[in-house]
């Protein structure tokens, strides 16, 4: 109960902020016009309010409702959450909405609009002041990547580490290198250390847009978190930290590592299926080991799941301003 009361407040307090700044940008651009606002209101306030005040010498109460679903702001001559009809019926004044040049008319409309959408750009910024920006450049992704069946189709194979479109290298995987993919002719890859061409039909867009699969993501290299004490990965002298490389005499990746075991286990092929042949990297030195997987077609290991440990991941700061 106590955690749904913080969130609860955490909800409401998120929300005030949006509401001020909002408001608080129809209620500047009103002001600089010299616009007269009435009623500055935090959350709505049907039949009561449950706090208001109006300065001395303001021409604007300030209050706050009891409904939490957004705010308002009531400005003179004009029709707005407070449905005041009748103020509409007088005699046009100077200091009114409706008495203001369209241009002017149309800042305070759009000042709430505009005010969050600087506030994004704020939290976004700082975001990046604090935090920095993480990628992993593609050009240096150890074992390539997997590609999905539209782009196998035109030539990609899994494992090609993605170089260059048209001669412009690729920095990281992202809109922009999709973009560049399917506005050039030519992409160059990296297979079994060579370098390789895919030609891009002209139709790549249509292509990509039909299969709802991701056109490609990284293969993930499978490195060790934890052995399980007595386990066939363990009695064969695995090591937490290991990195497997090979599947009886196979380049795999963690993913192909796991869907081959599953294959076999379906196969329920207990003569060869659970006999395995594993390569493995130990500080920069490979060794094999042969096992059998259990009645599970487990071995106890537990794989490493961290980005930054198993990708070469590059972290870019920013100053306050380039932020």
């Amino acid at each position: 109960m106590e955690t749904f009361l913080i969130r609860a407040l955490q909800l409401i307090m998120s929300l005030s902020l949006l509401v001020i700044i909002h408001e608080g940008g129809h209620f500047l651009f009103a002001r600089l016009f010299k616009t007269r606002v009435e009623k500055f209101c935090l959350f709505f306030d049907p039949w009561f309010t449950l706090f208001k005040f109006k300065p001395k010498n303001s021409e604007t109460e300030y209050g706050i409702g009891w409904l939490p679903l957004g705010g308002y702001v009531k400005i003179a001559g004009m029709i707005d959450e407070s449905m005041d009809t009748e103020q509409m019926k007088q005699p046009v004044q100077p200091w009114e909405f409706r008495a203001k040049p369209a241009w002017q008319r149309l800042l305070i409309m759009v000042g709430g609009v505009l005010f969050n959408f600087l506030l994004a750009l704020f939290i976004y910024s700082m975001i990046l002041f604090t935090w920095g920006d993480e990628y992993v450049p593609l050009q240096k992704a150890p074992l390539g990547m997997d590609f999905n069946e539209t782009a196998k189709a035109i030539g990609f194979r899994d494992g090609d580490i993605l170089v260059s479109a048209d001669g412009v290298p690729f920095e990281r995987y992202g809109g922009d290198m999709l973009t560049s993919i399917v506005d050039a002719r030519q992409v160059t890859v990296l297979r079994d250390g060579q370098e390789a061409s895919v030609y891009i039909p002209e139709d790549m867009m249509e292509r990509l847009l039909a299969d709802s699969v991701r056109f490609a993501s990284f293969r993930y290299p499978f490195v060790i978190d934890s052995i399980m004490p007595g386990q066939p990965a363990a009695l064969a002298g695995l090591q937490p930290g290991d990195s497997i490389t090979q599947l009886d005499g196979r380049n795999i990746a963690y993913f192909d590592f796991k869907e081959e075991m599953q294959n076999r286990q379906k196969a329920a092929d207990d003569s060869t299926g659970r006999f395995l042949t594993l390569t493995y990297v130990r500080a920069g030195v490979a060794d094999t080991v042969t096992l059998t997987a259990d009645s599970l077609y487990q071995i106890g290991i537990a794989a490493s799941l961290q980005t930054n440990k198993l990708l070469p991941v590059v972290k870019k700061e920013y100053s306050f301003f380039a932020s």
